[in-house]
Order: structure tokens, then C-alpha cells, then sequence
């Protein structure tokens, strides 16, 4: 062993320990900032390439030339994947999407200008001006209940997030009532998970039927596929059918995807699903306030192969995405006509969910009794959905 051993070894023992501390610290950064499952074990695989570069360098008797040429070779080939994987991520994030969280609902906030919402030709025949039912539900039914309450409460600003008249998604809404909050929420049923939270807070939910809705599937425009059958969707949906050419389509593999747990359109597929095993969805890493890395059920992206649900106002007028086209099902179009009649298979009830507490609001009886009347009825109507007297 020859004196030159010391100094390298003291080199690699001074360098080693600064390439990890730094790439430590790197790793961090960019795990908080969600590239944890590409850039991190990327950052890893050059810091183990940079010590190993060190050590051949400084200990293995080879021509510098041939080392520093495999290191640039290396890096290189990391750069390419680098490239491709911002060329593919940014074609993906072009792709748009369907998703709640892409509504406006500043477009339907009661007594504002230029609303979305229905209104009456006449004065409502209810009129609250205190003990105001404080109202919750899904961002699908948002106009219906906002116009409900710009025919029947006081005029003044209803913050959609805090006020009397807020805006959640279905779980949220089912979770404010059980939990007091709200006194009314107008969403789908409950879940089997609802039912059984309702039961172990001692809550009992009481539904009212309100309006009927079709519940939807849609494709990218360009699918050729214009319908398919509720057993193809439930094929597709356990995973049984994976392809576009089962159902009569092109030869490309189906991105099925689905909502959260506890979502209205969720409960309405598990439904549909009639018992089957609903596989598991399409997931996302999104960065959570606190600054980590979670999964959650990702959005529906409008891929060619794509397959989506929804409710039919939602999908054709609060998204209004030309993209997107609606499926038949068991060769029946979703409209109101097929809805009315009785015809559309997958046509369902939502309601004005209440607590059945001994002490409610004195005016939550006479708000879903006006609902249930004609003026209540002809909102539901000119909003866009179907009234409950047309079953």
C-alpha cells in the first residue's frame, strides 16, 4: 500500500458524507413539493452514481478519460429520462379533466348578478325571515337549493363556504348534518359507510325525495362507441371487460375511471354494480397541506379510452365539456324525456336529507314541504332536473 492511499481515503471520507447530506436535503425538497416517485429514487440512483464515480476515480487504475466518459454518459441518459418524463407529464396535464373541484360556484351563489340559478315568475308562497334552515349538499345540486333559497330567505350575501346556504362535496354534506352543522342537505343516498357513521353517532337520517336525476357514463368524443349495457358496465367495472373492442370499439385498453368513497355518483356506481366487486380506482399523489404525499381518487381525464360517470346536469351543464360525449345505456339516451318516462335504466331519486331530532329547526318541515310543492317543483324543473311527480 503505497503512501498516496491516506489522502484519497481522507478525500473520499470528507466528500462521501457531503454528496449524501446534500442529496439528503434534495430528496426532501422535492418529495414535498410531489415528485416523490419519480424525481426521488432518480436523485438516489445519481448519488450512489457520484460516490461510486468517486471512489473508481480516486482507488481503480483506470484512464481518467474513460471514467469521466461513462460518468457524462450516465448523466446524459438521466437527463433523457428527465425530458421524457416533463414531455409526458405535460402532455397529460393538457388532457382536461372532470371533476367538482372545476365548477365556479360563484356562478350560482343566490341574490348576486348575473346568477345560473332558476327563479320564479311569481312571488315564493314561502317567505322565512329568522330561524333560517342552514342548508348544505352537493356541488351538482348547488343551483337547485340556491334557488330555493333565493325564492324563500331573506336577500343578503350566503357566503357559498359560510353562511346558511353552503356548498360541500356529498360526504362533507352528510357528515355537517350528523354532526349538527346543517339542518337540510341536498345530495344522492347515503352510502353503506353513511348509514353505518348515522348509526354510530345515533343519527337517524330521514330522506326526502325531491327530484330524479339519470346517472350517466360518458367517453372521450372521439370514441366510437356510442352505447353500452348496465352488464358491460359492470363488466368493465369489476374488471372483467378491459378493452374498447369488447364493446364494440377500437383496440385500446379502458381507463375506467371512478369518484371518491361516499360521492354521490360513487354510491350511484356501487349500486349499479348490484353486488358485483368494484375494483379499485385510478389514483393520484397530490401534496396535502401539512406538506406530505397522499393518494386520492383521481378526477376523470378525457384520454381517448377513457370512461367516466356522472350525474346528467352536472355532465351537460355545470362542465359543459364539448369533449365528452354521453353513452346510451341499454340503447336508451339520458335526457329528461327517458328520465320522465320511466325508460333510462339508471335513473335515481336524490333528496333533502334531515336529522330526525326531537328539537329541528321550526322551519325545516316548511321549506321541504314548499320544496315539495308546485313552486318547489318548478324549480326543480327549470333548473334542469326531473320533479318527483313525473315518476
Amino acid at each position: 500500500m503505497n503512501g498516496n492511499w491516506w489522502p484519497k481515503l481522507l478525500i473520499c471520507i470528507a466528500l462521501i458524507p457531503c454528496i449524501i447530506f446534500f442529496g439528503f436535503f434534495v430528496m426532501i425538497y422535492v418529495s414535498l413539493m410531489g415528485g416523490d416517485k419519480f424525481y426521488v429514487p432518480l436523485i438516489a440512483t445519481i448519488l450512489i452514481t457520484l460516490i461510486i464515480y468517486l471512489i473508481v476515480r480516486l482507488f481503480i487504475p483506470l484512464r481518467p478519460r474513460i471514467i469521466n466518459m461513462s460518468l457524462l454518459v450516465l448523466l446524459l441518459i438521466a437527463g433523457l429520462v428527465v425530458t421524457g418524463y416533463e414531455i409526458n407529464r405535460a402532455y397529460h396535464n393538457s388532457i382536461s379533466t372532470v371533476s367538482e373541484q372545476g365548477v365556479d360556484v360563484s356562478e350560482y351563489e343566490p341574490f348576486q348578478k348575473n346568477v345560473k340559478i332558476a327563479a320564479l315568475d311569481e312571488p315564493s308562497n314561502l317567505s322565512l325571515e329568522a330561524d333560517l334552515p342552514r342548508l348544505d349538499g352537493a356541488t351538482a345540486l348547488y343551483p337547485l337549493y340556491s334557488a330555493f333559497a333565493q325564492a324563500v330567505y331573506p336577500e343578503k350575501r350566503y357566503d357559498p363556504y359560510d353562511s346558511e346556504v353552503m356548498v360541500n362535496t356529498t360526504p362533507e354534506a352528510y357528515t355537517n348534518l350528523m354532526t349538527g352543522k346543517v339542518d337540510v342537505i341536498f345530495v344522492a343516498g347515503p352510502s353503506a359507510r353513511q348509514l353505518e357513521e348515522a348509526e354510530q353517532k345515533g343519527v337517524e337520517l330521514k330522506l326526502t325525495p325531491i327530484g330524479r336525476e339519470a346517472f350517466v357514463f360518458f367517453v372521450n368524443a372521439e370514441n366510437p362507441v356510442k352505447g353500452i349495457t348496465t352488464e358491460q358496465i359492470q363488466n368493465i367495472y369489476s374488471g372483467k371487460i378491459t378493452n374498447w373492442d369488447e364493446v364494440g370499439g377500437n383496440k385500446e385498453k379502458i381507463r375506467p375511471f371512478q369518484r371518491p368513497e361516499g360521492s354521490g355518483s360513487q354510491t350511484m356506481l356501487q349500486k349499479v354494480m348490484n353486488g358485483k366487486t368494484l375494483m379499485s380506482p385510478p389514483l393520484k399523489d397530490v401534496v396535502s397541506g401539512m406538506g406530505g404525499i397522499i393518494e386520492q381518487t383521481a378526477d376523470y381525464r378525457n384520454y381517448k379510452n377513457a370512461l367516466g360517470f356522472s350525474f346528467l346536469y352536472f355532465a351537460t351543464e355545470m362542465v359543459q365539456n364539448g369533449n365528452i360525449r354521453l353513452l346510451e345505456v341499454d340503447g336508451v339516451v339520458p335526457n329528461r324525456n327517458t328520465i320522465s318516462s320511466g325508460e333510462y335504466p339508471l335513473a335515481a331519486e336524490f333528496y333533502a336529507v334531515t336529522r330526525n331530532d326531537d328539537h329541528p329547526n321550526p322551519n325545516v318541515d316548511q321549506l321541504i314541504e314548499w320544496i315539495l310543492s308546485p313552486q318547489g317543483q318548478e324549480l326543480v324543473e327549470k333548473t334542469g332536473y326531473t320533479s318527483v311527480s313525473k315518476k
